[in-house]
Protein backbone atom coordinates (compact mmCIF):
# COMPACT_ATOMS: atom_id res chain seq x y z
CA UNK A 1 0.00 0.00 0.00
CA UNK A 2 1.27 3.50 -1.38
CA UNK A 3 0.53 5.83 2.04
CA UNK A 4 0.83 9.72 1.69
CA UNK A 5 3.18 11.22 3.64
CA UNK A 6 0.66 12.99 6.51
CA UNK A 7 -0.79 8.69 6.84
CA UNK A 8 3.09 7.67 7.13
CA UNK A 9 4.19 10.81 9.96
CA UNK A 10 1.06 9.79 11.91
CA UNK A 11 2.59 6.23 11.92
CA UNK A 12 5.82 6.94 13.05
CA UNK A 13 6.30 10.85 14.47
CA UNK A 14 4.64 11.41 17.98
CA UNK A 15 3.21 13.91 19.97
CA UNK A 16 2.42 16.52 17.39
CA UNK A 17 -0.08 15.35 14.69
CA UNK A 18 -2.91 17.34 16.66
CA UNK A 19 -0.96 20.36 16.79
CA UNK A 20 -1.13 20.46 12.79
CA UNK A 21 -3.70 23.60 11.79
CA UNK A 22 -4.39 21.49 8.19
CA UNK A 23 -4.00 18.38 6.50
CA UNK A 24 -0.94 20.31 4.49
CA UNK A 25 1.71 18.32 4.23
CA UNK A 26 4.76 19.77 2.22
CA UNK A 27 7.04 18.14 -0.11
CA UNK A 28 9.45 21.02 -0.71
CA UNK A 29 9.23 25.04 -0.61
CA UNK A 30 10.32 28.25 -2.54
CA UNK A 31 10.08 31.41 -1.35
CA UNK A 32 6.81 32.66 0.21
CA UNK A 33 5.55 29.32 -1.11
CA UNK A 34 5.45 25.18 -0.27
CA UNK A 35 4.02 22.07 -2.35
CA UNK A 36 2.14 19.49 -1.01
CA UNK A 37 1.95 16.17 -3.09
CA UNK A 38 -0.21 17.13 -5.64
CA UNK A 39 2.31 19.66 -6.26
CA UNK A 40 -0.35 22.61 -4.88
CA UNK A 41 0.76 25.56 -4.51
CA UNK A 42 0.41 27.14 -0.94
CA UNK A 43 1.55 30.50 -0.13
CA UNK A 44 2.39 30.11 3.70
CA UNK A 45 1.15 32.59 5.60
CA UNK A 46 3.21 31.63 9.15
CA UNK A 47 6.97 30.66 7.48
CA UNK A 48 6.84 27.61 9.39
CA UNK A 49 5.59 29.71 12.77
CA UNK A 50 8.24 32.08 11.68
CA UNK A 51 11.15 29.74 11.47
CA UNK A 52 11.63 30.58 7.57
CA UNK A 53 12.43 33.86 7.98
CA UNK A 54 13.84 34.34 4.56
CA UNK A 55 11.20 31.92 3.55
CA UNK A 56 12.31 28.47 1.75
CA UNK A 57 15.56 27.66 0.01
CA UNK A 58 16.72 31.02 0.20
CA UNK A 59 19.68 31.00 -2.49
CA UNK A 60 22.03 32.83 0.76
CA UNK A 61 21.08 29.95 3.02
CA UNK A 62 21.85 27.23 0.71
CA UNK A 63 24.95 28.38 -0.70
CA UNK A 64 26.06 28.86 2.73
CA UNK A 65 24.59 25.25 4.18
CA UNK A 66 26.52 23.52 1.27
CA UNK A 67 29.62 25.11 2.06
CA UNK A 68 29.64 24.49 5.43
CA UNK A 69 28.41 21.07 4.91
CA UNK A 70 31.51 20.44 2.64
CA UNK A 71 34.04 22.12 4.91
CA UNK A 72 32.79 20.43 8.32
CA UNK A 73 35.12 21.12 10.35
CA UNK A 74 33.68 20.07 13.30
CA UNK A 75 30.45 19.08 14.61
CA UNK A 76 30.51 20.68 18.13
CA UNK A 77 31.65 23.53 19.25
CA UNK A 78 31.70 21.95 22.74
CA UNK A 79 34.69 20.36 21.67
CA UNK A 80 36.30 22.93 19.24
CA UNK A 81 35.70 26.22 18.18
CA UNK A 82 34.85 26.96 14.36
CA UNK A 83 34.64 30.17 12.04
CA UNK A 84 30.72 29.73 11.76
CA UNK A 85 30.03 29.38 15.20
CA UNK A 86 32.29 32.33 16.10
CA UNK A 87 31.68 34.70 13.40
CA UNK A 88 27.77 34.33 13.86
CA UNK A 89 28.50 35.27 17.39
CA UNK A 90 30.15 37.83 16.62
CA UNK A 91 27.52 39.31 13.91
CA UNK A 92 24.86 39.12 16.50
CA UNK A 93 26.71 41.12 19.27
CA UNK A 94 27.35 43.45 16.28
CA UNK A 95 23.55 43.58 16.22
CA UNK A 96 22.19 43.66 19.64
CA UNK A 97 22.22 46.90 21.40
CA UNK A 98 23.94 46.06 25.01
CA UNK A 99 26.60 47.67 27.71
CA UNK A 100 29.69 45.81 29.20
CA UNK A 101 31.06 42.89 27.83
CA UNK A 102 28.64 40.55 26.71
CA UNK A 103 29.06 37.09 25.11
CA UNK A 104 26.63 34.72 23.33
CA UNK A 105 25.41 31.17 23.88
CA UNK A 106 24.32 29.10 21.08
CA UNK A 107 22.09 26.36 21.00
CA UNK A 108 19.07 24.99 18.86
CA UNK A 109 16.26 26.11 19.68
CA UNK A 110 14.08 29.21 21.27
CA UNK A 111 13.28 26.71 23.89
CA UNK A 112 16.65 25.71 25.06
CA UNK A 113 17.85 29.45 24.86
CA UNK A 114 15.25 30.40 27.22
CA UNK A 115 15.95 27.42 29.51
CA UNK A 116 19.76 28.37 29.50
CA UNK A 117 19.06 31.88 30.14
CA UNK A 118 16.51 30.82 33.26
CA UNK A 119 19.32 28.50 35.01
CA UNK A 120 22.30 31.14 33.96
CA UNK A 121 20.63 34.05 35.59
CA UNK A 122 19.41 32.37 38.43
CA UNK A 123 22.80 30.55 39.21
CA UNK A 124 24.96 33.70 38.27
CA UNK A 125 22.52 35.83 40.95
CA UNK A 126 21.94 33.56 43.59
CA UNK A 127 18.59 34.54 43.33
CA UNK A 128 16.26 31.67 42.80
CA UNK A 129 12.83 33.71 41.73
CA UNK A 130 11.29 35.08 38.01
CA UNK A 131 9.03 36.84 37.03
CA UNK A 132 6.98 36.09 33.88
CA UNK A 133 3.41 36.89 32.50
CA UNK A 134 0.14 34.76 32.49
CA UNK A 135 -0.34 33.84 28.65
CA UNK A 136 3.52 33.84 27.52
CA UNK A 137 5.41 31.21 25.78
CA UNK A 138 9.04 30.38 26.69
CA UNK A 139 9.33 27.10 25.01
CA UNK A 140 8.34 23.57 25.26
CA UNK A 141 11.03 22.22 27.56
CA UNK A 142 11.46 22.04 31.75
CA UNK A 143 13.00 25.21 32.21
CA UNK A 144 11.93 27.29 29.58
CA UNK A 145 8.31 25.59 30.29
CA UNK A 146 8.51 26.20 34.02
CA UNK A 147 8.83 29.82 33.57
CA UNK A 148 5.41 30.02 30.56
CA UNK A 149 2.24 31.14 31.78
CA UNK A 150 0.16 29.36 28.52
CA UNK A 151 -2.75 27.19 29.15
CA UNK A 152 -1.25 24.44 26.86
CA UNK A 153 1.32 24.38 29.77
CA UNK A 154 -0.54 23.49 32.89
CA UNK A 155 0.46 20.26 32.90
CA UNK A 156 3.82 21.11 33.72
CA UNK A 157 3.79 22.88 37.38
CA UNK A 158 5.61 26.12 36.93
CA UNK A 159 9.35 27.16 38.52
CA UNK A 160 8.99 27.24 42.30
CA UNK A 161 8.52 30.82 43.34
CA UNK A 162 7.81 32.14 39.82
CA UNK A 163 5.66 35.29 39.39
CA UNK A 164 2.82 35.41 37.05
CA UNK A 165 1.73 39.19 35.83
CA UNK A 166 -1.41 39.82 33.32
CA UNK A 167 -0.29 41.21 30.20
CA UNK A 168 -2.32 44.35 29.28
CA UNK A 169 -4.29 43.71 26.40
CA UNK A 170 -5.28 47.39 24.97
CA UNK A 171 -7.64 45.84 23.18
CA UNK A 172 -9.98 44.04 25.65
CA UNK A 173 -8.30 46.15 28.67
CA UNK A 174 -8.84 43.46 31.57
CA UNK A 175 -5.78 44.57 33.21
CA UNK A 176 -4.34 48.33 32.85
CA UNK A 177 -0.70 48.67 32.79
CA UNK A 178 -1.40 51.08 35.83
CA UNK A 179 -3.55 48.18 37.57
CA UNK A 180 -0.58 45.58 36.82
CA UNK A 181 2.72 47.76 37.76
CA UNK A 182 0.46 48.54 41.07
CA UNK A 183 0.03 44.82 40.92
CA UNK A 184 3.96 44.37 40.63
CA UNK A 185 4.68 46.69 43.51
CA UNK A 186 2.29 44.82 45.99
CA UNK A 187 4.01 41.54 45.48
CA UNK A 188 7.26 43.36 45.82
CA UNK A 189 6.33 44.86 49.36
CA UNK A 190 4.77 41.22 50.24
CA UNK A 191 4.83 37.49 48.96
CA UNK A 192 8.03 38.11 46.37
CA UNK A 193 10.79 40.61 47.79
CA UNK A 194 12.62 41.79 45.18
CA UNK A 195 16.03 40.98 46.53
CA UNK A 196 15.09 36.90 45.77
CA UNK A 197 13.87 37.87 42.06
CA UNK A 198 16.70 36.96 39.53
CA UNK A 199 14.88 38.09 35.99
CA UNK A 200 11.62 39.36 34.25
CA UNK A 201 11.27 37.26 31.20
CA UNK A 202 9.04 39.53 28.65
CA UNK A 203 8.03 38.91 25.48
CA UNK A 204 7.87 42.25 23.57
CA UNK A 205 5.15 41.01 21.61
CA UNK A 206 2.77 38.09 23.39
CA UNK A 207 3.07 36.14 20.57
CA UNK A 208 1.19 32.59 21.72
CA UNK A 209 -1.12 34.19 24.13
CA UNK A 210 -2.66 36.54 21.27
CA UNK A 211 -0.22 38.56 19.51
CA UNK A 212 -1.09 41.13 21.49
CA UNK A 213 0.82 44.77 21.42
CA UNK A 214 1.49 46.34 24.95
CA UNK A 215 0.18 49.45 25.50
CA UNK A 216 2.61 52.64 25.27
CA UNK A 217 5.57 52.75 28.08
CA UNK A 218 3.98 49.82 29.89
CA UNK A 219 7.18 47.70 29.13
CA UNK A 220 9.69 50.63 29.33
CA UNK A 221 7.83 51.65 33.31
CA UNK A 222 8.25 47.56 34.34
CA UNK A 223 11.66 47.54 33.10
CA UNK A 224 12.63 50.81 35.04
CA UNK A 225 11.16 48.73 38.32
CA UNK A 226 12.95 45.61 37.97
CA UNK A 227 16.43 47.38 37.18
CA UNK A 228 15.81 49.49 39.92
CA UNK A 229 15.99 46.45 42.21
CA UNK A 230 18.82 44.82 40.15
CA UNK A 231 16.39 42.65 38.23
CA UNK A 232 17.66 41.84 34.64
CA UNK A 233 15.21 42.03 32.04
CA UNK A 234 15.20 39.35 29.58
CA UNK A 235 13.45 39.91 26.42
CA UNK A 236 12.46 37.17 24.47
CA UNK A 237 12.71 38.23 21.13
CA UNK A 238 12.23 34.33 19.48
CA UNK A 239 9.38 34.91 17.82
CA UNK A 240 8.97 38.31 16.93
CA UNK A 241 12.72 39.34 16.98
CA UNK A 242 15.12 40.34 13.83
CA UNK A 243 12.85 42.84 11.44
CA UNK A 244 9.79 40.90 11.58
CA UNK A 245 8.61 43.91 13.46
CA UNK A 246 9.52 46.90 11.38
CA UNK A 247 13.02 47.23 13.70
CA UNK A 248 15.96 44.65 14.29
CA UNK A 249 14.53 43.97 17.64
CA UNK A 250 10.74 44.36 18.72
CA UNK A 251 11.90 45.40 22.48
CA UNK A 252 13.56 48.92 20.67
CA UNK A 253 9.57 50.16 19.58
CA UNK A 254 9.74 50.15 23.46
CA UNK A 255 12.39 51.97 24.08
CA UNK A 256 13.92 49.09 26.05
CA UNK A 257 17.57 48.46 27.20
CA UNK A 258 17.99 44.80 28.28
CA UNK A 259 20.54 42.81 29.85
CA UNK A 260 19.54 39.63 28.29
CA UNK A 261 18.02 38.52 24.71
CA UNK A 262 17.24 35.52 23.64
CA UNK A 263 16.95 34.46 20.17
CA UNK A 264 15.25 31.29 18.27
CA UNK A 265 13.08 30.28 15.55
CA UNK A 266 14.43 32.64 12.34
CA UNK A 267 17.61 33.36 13.65
CA UNK A 268 18.63 30.13 11.80
CA UNK A 269 16.07 30.75 8.69
CA UNK A 270 15.02 27.57 9.47
CA UNK A 271 17.71 25.13 10.86
CA UNK A 272 18.11 24.73 14.29
CA UNK A 273 19.91 27.46 16.20
CA UNK A 274 19.18 29.46 18.74
CA UNK A 275 21.26 31.83 20.81
CA UNK A 276 21.60 34.16 23.87
CA UNK A 277 23.32 37.53 24.19
CA UNK A 278 23.86 38.10 27.82
CA UNK A 279 26.54 40.01 30.10
CA UNK A 280 29.74 37.50 30.28
CA UNK A 281 29.80 37.30 34.10
CA UNK A 282 26.33 35.05 33.61
CA UNK A 283 27.02 33.31 30.70
CA UNK A 284 30.74 32.27 31.94
CA UNK A 285 29.37 31.85 35.87
CA UNK A 286 29.66 28.12 35.83
CA UNK A 287 31.28 25.99 33.11
CA UNK A 288 28.81 23.59 31.14
CA UNK A 289 25.73 24.96 33.19
CA UNK A 290 24.42 24.13 29.52
CA UNK A 291 26.14 21.37 27.00
CA UNK A 292 24.97 20.28 24.08
CA UNK A 293 27.07 18.97 22.26
CA UNK A 294 25.90 19.57 18.41
CA UNK A 295 24.87 23.46 19.26
CA UNK A 296 27.32 26.19 17.41
CA UNK A 297 27.85 23.43 14.57
CA UNK A 298 28.99 24.91 11.58
CA UNK A 299 25.98 24.39 9.19
CA UNK A 300 23.42 25.59 11.40
CA UNK A 301 25.69 28.80 12.27
CA UNK A 302 26.39 29.35 9.04
CA UNK A 303 22.81 29.93 7.79
CA UNK A 304 22.50 31.88 10.85
CA UNK A 305 25.01 34.33 9.47
CA UNK A 306 23.88 34.39 6.09
CA UNK A 307 19.98 34.74 7.75
CA UNK A 308 21.54 37.82 9.48
CA UNK A 309 23.35 39.38 6.46
CA UNK A 310 20.42 39.12 3.99
CA UNK A 311 18.18 40.88 6.84
CA UNK A 312 20.76 43.96 6.98
CA UNK A 313 21.88 44.07 2.85
CA UNK A 314 17.86 43.80 1.60
CA UNK A 315 16.80 45.90 4.16
CA UNK A 316 13.77 43.29 5.54
CA UNK A 317 12.61 45.34 8.45
CA UNK A 318 12.02 47.94 5.85
CA UNK A 319 10.00 45.16 3.65
CA UNK A 320 8.25 43.88 6.96
CA UNK A 321 7.00 47.41 7.50
CA UNK A 322 5.74 48.25 4.36
CA UNK A 323 4.06 44.77 3.73
CA UNK A 324 3.00 43.79 7.11
CA UNK A 325 1.26 47.70 6.86
CA UNK A 326 -0.44 46.25 3.94
CA UNK A 327 -2.02 43.36 5.52
CA UNK A 328 -3.25 44.95 8.10
CA UNK A 329 -4.94 47.57 6.22
CA UNK A 330 -6.35 44.80 4.18
CA UNK A 331 -7.40 43.17 6.96
CA UNK A 332 -9.28 46.02 8.45
CA UNK A 333 -10.79 47.20 5.63
CA UNK A 334 -12.14 42.77 5.43
CA UNK A 335 -13.68 43.87 8.75
CA UNK A 336 -16.78 45.95 6.93
CA UNK A 337 -17.82 42.84 5.17
CA UNK A 338 -16.91 40.14 7.70
CA UNK A 339 -18.33 41.32 11.27
CA UNK A 340 -16.63 38.71 13.64
CA UNK A 341 -13.48 40.64 12.74
CA UNK A 342 -12.95 42.22 15.92
CA UNK A 343 -9.85 43.73 16.08
CA UNK A 344 -6.38 43.47 13.63
CA UNK A 345 -3.05 44.44 15.61
CA UNK A 346 0.70 43.86 15.20
CA UNK A 347 3.85 44.86 14.20
CA UNK A 348 5.71 44.70 11.11
CA UNK A 349 5.00 41.36 9.40
CA UNK A 350 3.84 40.20 13.29
CA UNK A 351 -0.23 40.00 12.79
CA UNK A 352 -3.14 39.37 14.42
CA UNK A 353 -6.79 39.16 13.40
CA UNK A 354 -9.12 39.05 16.69
CA UNK A 355 -11.97 36.89 15.75
CA UNK A 356 -15.15 37.95 18.10
CA UNK A 357 -18.96 36.73 17.91
CA UNK A 358 -19.75 40.29 18.95
CA UNK A 359 -18.22 43.73 18.26
CA UNK A 360 -19.76 44.88 21.33
CA UNK A 361 -18.80 42.44 24.08
CA UNK A 362 -15.46 41.35 22.79
CA UNK A 363 -16.02 37.69 23.38
CA UNK A 364 -14.40 35.27 21.34
CA UNK A 365 -15.33 33.28 18.70
CA UNK A 366 -15.41 29.02 19.19
CA UNK A 367 -11.87 27.84 18.20
CA UNK A 368 -13.99 25.73 15.98
CA UNK A 369 -14.67 28.71 13.75
CA UNK A 370 -11.12 29.98 13.85
CA UNK A 371 -10.02 26.34 12.74
CA UNK A 372 -12.43 26.33 9.94
CA UNK A 373 -11.03 29.58 8.76
CA UNK A 374 -7.70 27.91 8.41
CA UNK A 375 -8.51 24.92 6.65
CA UNK A 376 -10.60 26.77 4.20
CA UNK A 377 -7.77 29.06 3.37
CA UNK A 378 -5.66 26.36 3.12
CA UNK A 379 -8.17 24.56 0.34
CA UNK A 380 -8.41 27.83 -1.59
CA UNK A 381 -4.30 28.16 -1.18
CA UNK A 382 -2.67 29.73 1.97
CA UNK A 383 -1.60 28.24 5.21
CA UNK A 384 -1.63 30.24 8.82
CA UNK A 385 -2.25 29.16 12.08
CA UNK A 386 -4.05 30.94 15.10
CA UNK A 387 -2.92 31.15 18.97
CA UNK A 388 -4.44 33.05 21.63
CA UNK A 389 -5.80 31.50 25.27
CA UNK A 390 -8.92 31.49 23.81
CA UNK A 391 -8.08 29.90 20.01
CA UNK A 392 -9.55 32.95 18.26
CA UNK A 393 -6.37 34.93 16.75
CA UNK A 394 -5.38 34.28 13.40
CA UNK A 395 -1.72 34.47 13.64
CA UNK A 396 0.50 35.68 10.55
CA UNK A 397 3.72 35.57 11.03
CA UNK A 398 5.30 34.76 6.52
CA UNK A 399 8.40 35.20 5.42
CA UNK A 400 10.42 38.87 5.73
CA UNK A 401 11.19 38.49 2.27
CA UNK A 402 7.13 38.73 1.17
CA UNK A 403 6.58 40.90 -1.84
CA UNK A 404 3.40 43.10 -1.80
CA UNK A 405 1.96 40.77 -4.98
CA UNK A 406 1.97 37.93 -2.52
CA UNK A 407 0.45 39.94 0.74
CA UNK A 408 -2.37 40.60 -1.68
CA UNK A 409 -2.90 37.01 -3.17
CA UNK A 410 -2.55 36.20 0.76
CA UNK A 411 -5.79 39.06 1.53
CA UNK A 412 -7.81 37.51 -0.99
CA UNK A 413 -7.51 33.91 0.26
CA UNK A 414 -8.63 35.23 3.23
CA UNK A 415 -11.39 37.44 2.30
CA UNK A 416 -13.08 34.29 0.82
CA UNK A 417 -12.36 31.90 3.69
CA UNK A 418 -14.01 34.29 5.72
CA UNK A 419 -17.25 34.56 3.37
CA UNK A 420 -17.23 30.54 2.86
CA UNK A 421 -17.16 29.66 6.43
CA UNK A 422 -20.37 31.87 7.32
CA UNK A 423 -22.00 30.19 4.21
CA UNK A 424 -21.29 26.57 6.01
CA UNK A 425 -19.32 25.63 3.65
CA UNK A 426 -16.26 23.92 6.35
CA UNK A 427 -17.91 21.39 8.68
CA UNK A 428 -17.18 20.62 12.39
CA UNK A 429 -16.68 17.03 11.89
CA UNK A 430 -13.91 18.36 8.96
CA UNK A 431 -11.82 20.44 11.26
CA UNK A 432 -11.70 17.98 14.61
CA UNK A 433 -8.36 16.63 14.81
CA UNK A 434 -7.16 20.22 13.55
CA UNK A 435 -8.21 21.78 16.65
CA UNK A 436 -4.93 22.67 18.05
CA UNK A 437 -3.33 22.38 21.81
Amino acid sequence: MNLRLRERDAQTIAGIEKLRFSPLAALRGEGSYVFDEDERKILDLSSSAGAASLGYAHPRVVEAVKSAVSEMATASLLMYPNEHAVGFAEKLLAVTPGEGERKVWIGHSGSDANDTAVRAITKASGRPRVISFIGSYHGGISGSMAVSGHTSQTHTLPRPGLLLLPYPDPYRGEFSSEEVLKLLDYQFETTTPPDQVSSVFIEPIMSDGGLIVPPEGFLAALAERCQAHGILVVLDEVKVGLCRSGLMHAFEHEGLNPDVVVFGKGVGGGLPLSAVVAPAEVLDHTPAFAMETTAGNPVSCAAGCAVLDTMIEDKLAENATRVGGMLMDGFRAMADRHPMIGDVRGRGLAVGVDLVTDRETKQPVDPTVTAKIIYRAYELGAALIYVGLAGNVLELTPSLCLSEDEAREGLAVMDQAFTDVVAGKVADETVAEFMMW
